[in-house]
């Protein structure tokens, strides 16, 4: 309805690939940080105050499963055979989420994994996020965190932890200095306490005035 006469005021890079509908604008930040680095707690706290939805990759690939559609068990599938869910797959996933929201502020939890995700995720929405807002903690203090809530996971031991920081490390970090090569990352030192942590997050996302 109207869409066209919207169409020529419309950037090229949103209606490609079957990016989001309706030429809906979105912000997107990415939330980047090693297993324990406190990313959920924090996600939780700018979800509250700042009204960012909050998408999780793991999450939505879950639900699909769950929903039991044709889609859901091929990511299941492949999951059993230990082969990667390809990053177009999870975009899609994400790309949905984001059109069926009513809000057009997205937080993306522990997304992208690797440069292939980012590709992925810049060429199917043409969406670049805003910033990418890095969770930085030793990890002697993610491994410390990990082993004292241990959360039911069989495994938060000393070895599997090592391996989730090393994939952490290879993947992600690469991600992280493209982004910080076009000054689109916000550190945060994550190894404090809750409270000093959401300060710091705070005064990344109060504009200034």
């Amino acid at each position: 309805m109207g869409s066209e006469v919207d169409a020529p005021a419309v950037d090229s890079t949103k209606v490609v690939n079957g990016c989001l509908s309706n030429d809906k604008k979105v912000t997107v930040v990415f939330v980047l940080g090693g297993p324990g680095s406190g990313k959920g707690t924090q996600c939780a706290n700018i979800v509250k105050y700042f009204g960012f939805t909050h998408l999780s990759a793991g999450d939505l690939l879950r639900a699909e499963i769950k929903s039991g559609s044709e889609n859901g068990t091929m990511i299941q599938n492949m999951i059993k055979e230990g082969k990667i869910v390809p990053s177009e797959v999870t975009v899609k996933l994400l790309q949905r989420a984001m059109q069926e929201s009513r809000n057009n502020k997205f937080l993306i939890d522990g997304f992208p994994r690797n440069e292939e995700n980012r590709a992925a995720f810049e060429k199917v929405t043409g969406i670049k996020p805003e910033f990418v807002l890095f969770f930085n903690c030793s990890e002697e203090e993610m491994e410390k965190r990990l082993l004292s809530r241990n959360e039911g996971r069989v495994d938060d031991n000393n070895e599997t932890i090592r391996k989730r920081f090393k994939v952490f490390v290879e993947s992600s970090i690469p991600v992280i200095e493209y982004y910080d090569a076009k000054s689109k990352v916000r550190k945060v030192d994550a190894g404090k306490s809750i409270d000093e942590v959401f300060e710091a997050v705070k005064s990344i996302f109060t504009p200034a005035n």
